[in-house]
C-alpha cells in the first residue's frame, strides 16, 4: 500500500525502546528550532511500554518536559480510574518525570460526554497551531491498533456521515468496554505532521494485513488513505 512506512521488530520491548528514542530525537530537533512539540498519546498495553521506555531514555535530558500532551482518545471515566488513558500516562510518564501541569491537556472523561468532547476540542484549538480550516496540527499522534483494525476510538461500522465529521474530538459509543468514549476524528488525525502506529500483539495479523490494502475496510486503512505518510511500527509477523 502507498503512503505507508512499515518498520518491523522482533519484540514489543524492542519496538517500544526504538520508538521512544526516535521520539526523543524528534523533540530535540523541534526544541533546537525554538518551537514547541505537540503530541497526542493513546492507551493500551504497548503504550505502557512506550511510556516506560521514554521515561528511561529521557533520563536527565529533560526533553519530555517541553511537550504539550493531548490524547487520541479517552474513556469516559474519572482520571484516577484504571480504564483512564490519562492515568496510564500520568503514572508512567508525567509523575515520574514531573511534567508541568500546564503541558498536560487531558480529556475530562469524568464530565458529561458531549461537554468533554467540546472542551477537548476547544483546548487543542487554543494551544496547538491550526490549519486554515481550523483543524489542529499536531507534530505527532501515537495510535495503537485493535484486533478489528480500530485506532483511537474509531471503530469499524460507522456511517460515512459520522466518519466525515470534521470535529477534532467527538463522543462515541464503542462496542467494547467501557463503551462511552471521546475520540479524535479522522480529519484531525489526517492533519498531523506525523502519525506513528504502534501495532503490537497476537491476534492482529488479519487486521494489519487488511489495513495495508489500498481499499482496506479498517479504520487504520482509512487513516492511511487520508495522509501522505503513516509510519507503522510493528512486531506482528505477516505472511
Amino acid at each position: 500500500m502507498k503512503h505507508v512506512e512499515l518498520i518491523r521488530f522482533t519484540s514489543d520491548n524492542e519496538l517500544a525502546y526504538a520508538v521512544a528514542e526516535e521520539w526523543l530525537n524528534a523533540i530535540h530537533a523541534v526544541n533546537r528550532s525554538g518551537d514547541s512539540h505537540y503530541a497526542a498519546l493513546s492507551g493500551g498495553r504497548i503504550a505502557r511500554k512506550l511510556f516506560s521506555a521514554a521515561g528511561q531514555a529521557n533520563a536527565d535530558r529533560g526533553l519530555l518536559n517541553s511537550v504539550h500532551y493531548f490524547w487520541a482518545d479517552e474513556r469516559c471515566v474519572p482520571p484516577n480510574n484504571a480504564e483512564s488513558n490519562f492515568r496510564t500516562a500520568n503514572e508512567l510518564l508525567f509523575a515520574p518525570l514531573q511534567i508541568p501541569d500546564a503541558q498536560i491537556h487531558r480529556i475530562q472523561g469524568e464530565e458529561p460526554q458531549e461537554y468533554a468532547a467540546a472542551e477537548a476540542e476547544a483546548e487543542i484549538c487554543r494551544v496547538a497551531p491550526l490549519e486554515s480550516d481550523g483543524q489542529p496540527v499536531l507534530d505527532l499522534i501515537f495510535l495503537g491498533m485493535g484486533e478489528d483494525g480500530h485506532v483511537a476510538s474509531l471503530f469499524p461500522g460507522e456511517p460515512e456521515s459520522v466518519m466525515a465529521d470534521p470535529a477534532a474530538y467527538r463522543a462515541v459509543t464503542a462496542a467494547k468496554s467501557p463503551p462511552r468514549r471521546i475520540t479524535m476524528g479522522y480529519r484531525a488525525i489526517a492533519a498531523a505532521r506525523q502519525v506513528w502506529v504502534l501495532a503490537s500483539g497476537p491476534g492482529k495479523e488479519a487486521a494489519l494485513g487488511q489495513s495495508l490494502i489500498s481499499s482496506g475496510p479498517t479504520p487504520l486503512a482509512r487513516v492511511i488513505r487520508s495522509r501522505p505518510l503513516t509510519r507503522i511500527f510493528t512486531d506482528i509477523q505477516l505472511g
